[in-house]
């Protein structure tokens, strides 16, 4: 089969597409045939040697696909060969076959296409879990969304918004505004000003938010502490910027704020049953039309490294996948 592979830590440049042996299919796994792969910021990390797992060389990266189940173990019993599934991995989805646990492998509806399906379970999954059960993130309350016009940032607005929250969205310039602004935000703000704080103060009435959505760290992350009110929660969900910020806890006590670190793909392990809930309420809005990912670019395989150098320069919006046809 033909897949992306890592052979050295390094950048998107560093791969290449190669004929590999199909991964084995072990108990309680689902063999998929990939139809499309969605890209996340994590992959430049992990292809980078800087994740959370760092797995053997050579390897593929990908942790989101889409595509027609080809076999499964004898103790699977929730899908079967023949039927669409979408499905999270450690890793490996960037290839015409791969292995999943049956737990991360989800039948789709028919009105869901593969691109969507493959640009769905990690950002809205992260938003939804984050929001819902890490923050408790109640319908009225005002939530802060940096990087509102990238994967996992959309998404936050989209979920926020379905939560009944009020949705102030920061992103990089007017036209990514604009795509946060079409995705429900009820204001957006250019990241890139200097008074972001008193900006945000100005929406609320003087107040602050009660929570905020960081994926991006660095400047960002600093400014929303000053704009958080006493009590309020900041969901740390990654750091896009490049800069990790040094928390400094005086102002946590001071203002009783909860800094709260959030790596989502743990979950499957430590709140197995968040996980389950959490795509269920989420698949269920989909298929309702409730939901609406935005995939923005597609690129073949043969094209991944490229695909990951633009979502790297944060050149993208919404959602980058790679399709891989017959």
């Amino acid at each position: 089969m033909r897949a992306v592979v890592c052979k050295a830590w390094g950048g998107p440049e560093t791969l290449s597409v190669e004929d590999v042996a199909p991964p084995e299919l072990g108990p309680g796994e689902v063999r998929i045939r990939v139809r499309t792969a969605g890209l996340n910021f994590a992959d430049n990390l992990i292809i980078a040697g800087h994740y959370q797992i760092k797995p053997p060389l050579p390897f593929s990266p990908g942790f989101e696909v889409a595509g027609q189940v080809l076999a499964c173990a004898p103790d699977v019993v929730h899908c079967r060969p023949g039927e669409r599934v979408m499905a999270v991995c450690e890793y490996g989805g960037f290839a015409e076959e791969v292995v999943a646990p049956a737990d991360s492998v989800f039948v789709l509806p028919d009105t869901v296409s593969d691109a969507v399906a493959a640009a769905f379970p990690v950002a809205y999954g992260t938003s939804h879990l984050g929001l819902k059960y890490k923050c408790a993130l109640t319908a009225g309350e005002t939530v802060l969304v940096h990087g509102a016009a990238g994967g996992v940032g959309l998404t936050a607005v989209e979920i926020a918004k379905r939560m009944g929250a009020v949705v102030i969205a920061t992103a990089s310039g007017a036209e990514k505004c604009a795509i946060a602004a079409a995705a429900g935000a009820d204001h957006t703000l250019d990241s890139r000003a200097d008074d972001l704080r008193n900006r945000v103060k100005a929406l609320t009435g003087g107040r602050g938010v009660e929570v905020v959505y960081d994926p991006v760290g660095g400047r960002l992350f600093d400014e929303s502490l000053r704009c958080t009110v006493a009590g309020g929660r900041i969901l740390i969900v990654g750091f896009a910027s490049g800069d990790v910020p040094q928390i400094p806890a005086n102002i946590l006590l001071v203002k009783n704020i909860a800094a709260i670190g959030y790596y989502w793909g743990a979950h499957k392990t430590i709140r197995p049953a968040w996980m389950r809930a959490s795509f269920e309420e989420l698949l269920g809005w989909l298929a309702a039309g409730e939901l609406h990912p935005l995939v923005s670019q597609s690129f073949p395989l043969d094209e991944a490294p490229a695909a990951l150098q633009a979502l790297k320069a944060r050149k993208t919006t919404g959602k980058v996948v790679l399709t891989i046809p017959e």
